[in-house]
């Protein structure tokens, strides 16, 4: 199915439906019929609960076991297994695999993706900035791979050469550096087909002296080409359309809040993120400790990254999502819920060191 014929079925809304179920629904009348067909309406006036139950309802959701959980991704840093060199300096070592697996992306929709370490997006990887990163990457994949991360390093570790064969491997070793949040994916030709198909991830850098504490979280935006037609037919954060709709992420009200935030997104020259109801700082690539913007919408290129801080001052839910209309209505829809009182222990994390 073409992303226009995935629209007017109301984005992934059949995704809980078999594959056969959608396309019989599709020439049978589109979204109004796969509503009825599901026993469900869309009535003015709903409740909040009720057009939740509603899209639950129509979208499905997601059965554990995927060994994915986007909730958890958010605030999954991987500071690596420290050691000291000779002189002192902090080593950090990271274990990198690329492996063929299949991801769902939309419930019941599933995408022949290439991964690092069998995720899409990779690890995160955190460090400070003078760390020395080693990163010792496997080829266990179909296709040759390498591994390049944005920033400042010796061209030998750029990620364009050596390509990695399957079976082969190879060990990256640079320092960190500048500060800020950064990109990393394969470099292999094609480009685009090895980016999306799924082999990127964020490596964050923090500045010697930290930032102040914040809850922090990572999100990737990214699409799937799932008919391989050179269109997205889902648009998410961090992989999962939808996910955080269903299952808002929770904050405190006033709490300060940042998000490291990468656009991935094959096919398309940009994407957008856009808070409702708040307003948010923007420091672009987050090489500066002072921010460029103050705003509630931001648009990246590919590869385009930066960190959004905020306190949310009213509580309830805030939309959060792409201000492309198609975009949001193919998966990339959000809530961020502030929640007055809440605890550091409860939700996501607090992140108080660098």
């Amino acid at each position: 199915m073409s992303r226009r014929d995935w629209l007017k079925l109301g984005g992934v809304g059949v995704a809980g439906l078999s594959g056969a179920s959608i396309l019989a629904l599709a020439r049978r009348g589109g979204a109004a019929a796969a509503l009825e067909r599901a026993g469900l309406r869309q009535e003015a006036g709903s409740t909040h609960e009720e057009l939740q139950q509603l899209r639950m309802g129509v979208f499905g959701d997601y059965p554990p076991g995927d060994g994915f959980d986007p909730m958890a991704f958010l605030t999954e840093f991987d500071y690596g297994r420290v050691v000291r060199d000779p002189s002192g300096r902090t080593v950090r070592e990271y274990e990198m695999v690329a492996v063929d697996r299949e991801i769902e992306v939309a419930p019941g929709v599933w995408f022949p993706a290439w991964t690092y370490n069998g995720q899409v997006p990779g690890p995160t990887l955190r460090c400070t900035e003078g760390d020395v990163l080693r990163i010792r990457f496997s080829n266990a994949g179909s296709h040759p791979h390498t591994i390049h991360f944005h920033g400042t390093h010796p061209t030998e570790m750029d990620g364009v050469f050596p390509v990695i064969e399957p079976g082969e491997r190879f060990t990256y070793e640079f320092e960190a550096k500048p500060f800020g949040v950064h990109p990393y994916h394969c470099h292999s030709l094609p480009l685009k087909r090895h980016i999306h198909k799924g082999l990127y991830g964020v490596l964050i850098v923090d500045p010697p002296g930290g930032r102040a504490p914040a809850r922090e979280m990572v999100m990737v935006m990214n699409g799937f080409d799932t008919n391989f037609d050179g269109e997205n037919e889902v648009y998410a954060i961090n992989t999962a359309a939808f996910y955080y709709q269903t299952r808002p992420i929770r904050v405190g009200v006033k709490e300060p809040v940042r998000i490291y935030l990468v656009n991935m997104t094959e096919f398309d020259p940009v994407n957008s993120l856009h808070l409702h109801a708040a307003m948010f700082r923007f420091y672009r690539t987050g090489t500066r400790l002072d921010h460029h913007e103050f705003t509630d919408t931001i648009m990246l290129c590919q590869g385009e990254r930066g960190i959004v801080e905020m306190e949310l001052e009213n509580p309830g839910l805030h939309m959060v999502h792409a201000h492309q209309s198609e975009f949001a209505e193919l998966g990339w829809m959000s809530f961020i819920d502030a929640v007055p009182h809440l605890a550091a222990e409860a939700g996501v994390p607090v992140h108080r060191h660098g």
